[in-house]
């Protein structure tokens, strides 16, 4: 059963993908360089701000007497990382030291500036005095989850077979990667990793989507460096400070409008100038989702008899319990429910797993019920598991069955054949049958053609 995957649990994946000489130049804002060294692993950091003013390539063997000897494979994760991204360059200065580490050059002059000199970013907040009225860091909060939420009840309502709109051409390619699929006459429909995105907590979500939006960049003749660069450097701005449109270059002002279909950035316009104001999503952006992802409060108390209340007035997390629960009534403020093996039976055609519908009760259970262990009842996720494991009992498999075989050597070589590539299902032996995957077929044919010469 396929499902979404956040590979990018930042924007150092998706550098680690570029080329050297556009890596190079991501390496040249210095800004980019402190992004970069504050999503490293721990080590990772030490590594670079103890070779960061050190001209010579350092010994590996002189690195690892840095570290515990219970500490080597964190070590090996950093090193790894670090050549990655291209941080550290690989040399052999001498044989008898062996490989040596020496850091990026542009990447080194540019942190070593950043830590001396500090930055300067690009553009400075605007004037408060220029009759510009900001929104209060609550205000700016509560838009940001509307227009988050807004974006979501999108994406459901596409999967009831209702037209997208409002969105813009840049997020439907995105949402097309991976979220929705759409036929000739049919309208847009959620794909099985749609129905999983919507179990994900939003910062999850959030790095899925911007990871997607890197990824096709190039289709909207955009460089993905100069994408990095520009949102990495977002991150750095003040949240709730008002910053000019006019210093921007006309792909990042398009790239902002897209942002504020996510609540990224909230756009105002005044009568001389236009600016936007950057909320804690996109300043949080260079921020590891793991450092960025605060639990935030729950809503949902789930009983021993399957009975769920959910204490919200929001539209977005009733239609997101109907995913896998009955809805039986709804208050203004609160949702009765029941989680049932209807209701479970449809989640999982949907392409929903038992383990997602338990983590996201267990991630949004209501204070009281958090303390708890285990904050939902085990009875609940015992029978979750159990009614998922009803519809894996049967494993439909594509394969091909041989038999007839001109001699038994023929055919325990056959065997040994299709045990090699991995796809021989069964063989019985007294009667020279046996059944491979369909994968392996051409190649058992070539084989038992040669053997039959």
């Amino acid at each position: 059963m396929p499902q979404v995957k956040i590979i990018a649990k930042n924007f150092m994946d998706m550098v680690a993908s570029l080329t050297a000489i556009k890596l190079d130049k991501l390496y040249n804002n210095v800004f980019i360089c402190e992004a970069i060294l504050r999503s490293l692993p721990p080590l990772a950091k030490k590594y670079v701000l103890q070779l960061l003013f050190i001209d010579d390539p350092v010994p590996c063997t002189r690195i690892e007497e840095w570290v515990l000897p219970d500490g080597l494979s964190k070590h090996r994760v950093a090193i790894d990382r670090l050549i990655q991204l291209r941080i550290f360059t690989e040399t052999v200065v001498d044989r008898k030291e062996g490989t040596c580490y020496s850091l990026n050059p542009t990447f080194q002059k540019n942190l070593q500036k950043h830590i001396i000199s500090g930055g300067v970013l690009p553009r400075e907040p605007m004037n408060s005095n220029n009759g510009i009225k900001l929104p209060s860091l609550q205000e700016l909060e509560t838009y940001a989850l509307l227009q988050w939420e807004c974006f979501l009840l999108q994406l459901i309502n596409s999967g009831q077979g209702e037209k997208l709109t409002g969105i813009s051409s840049s997020m439907m390619k995105v949402f097309q990667r991976g979220l929705l699929s759409q036929r000739d006459r049919d309208g847009p429909r959620l794909t099985e990793s749609g129905f999983q995105f919507l179990l994900m907590d939003t910062n999850a979500q959030l790095w899925y989507i911007i990871r997607e939006y890197i990824s096709n960049a190039e289709e909207r003749d955009v460089d993905p460096a100069d994408l990095i660069s520009f949102l990495l450097e977002l991150s750095f701005h003040v949240t709730g400070e008002a910053y000019n449109l006019n210093t921007l270059t006309d792909v990042q002002i398009t790239t902002l409008k897209d942002l504020a279909d996510l609540g990224l950035v909230k756009l105002q316009q005044g009568r001389k100038d236009s600016w936007f104001i950057p909320t804690k999503l996109a300043t949080n952006l260079s921020v590891s989702l793991a450092d960025s992802s605060v639990r935030k409060e729950g809503y949902v108390m789930m009983e021993t008899n399957f009975r769920m209340y959910a204490y919200s007035t929001s539209k977005l997390q009733c239609e997101i319990l109907r995913l896998f629960a009955r809805i039986e009534y709804q208050l203004p403020n609160l949702i009765a429910c029941a989680v049932t093996k209807e209701s479970l039976y449809n989640a999982f055609d949907n392409g929903i797993t038992s383990d997602q519908i338990i983590t996201f009760l267990q991630q949004n259970s209501h204070p009281r019920c958090a303390d708890r262990v285990p904050s939902i009842p085990e009875n609940v996720t015992d029978q979750i598991r159990l009614w998922e494991s009803d519809l894996k009992r049967i494993e439909m498999t594509q394969a091909h069955f041989y038999d007839e075989f001109p001699s038994k050597d023929v055919f325990e070589g056959a065997c040994n054949f299709a045990r090699q590539w991995g796809g021989l299902l069964w063989e019985d032996s007294k009667r020279m049958r046996l059944v491979v995957k369909s994968e392996v077929h051409n190649q058992m044919r070539e084989y038992l053609h040669t053997q039959g010469k």
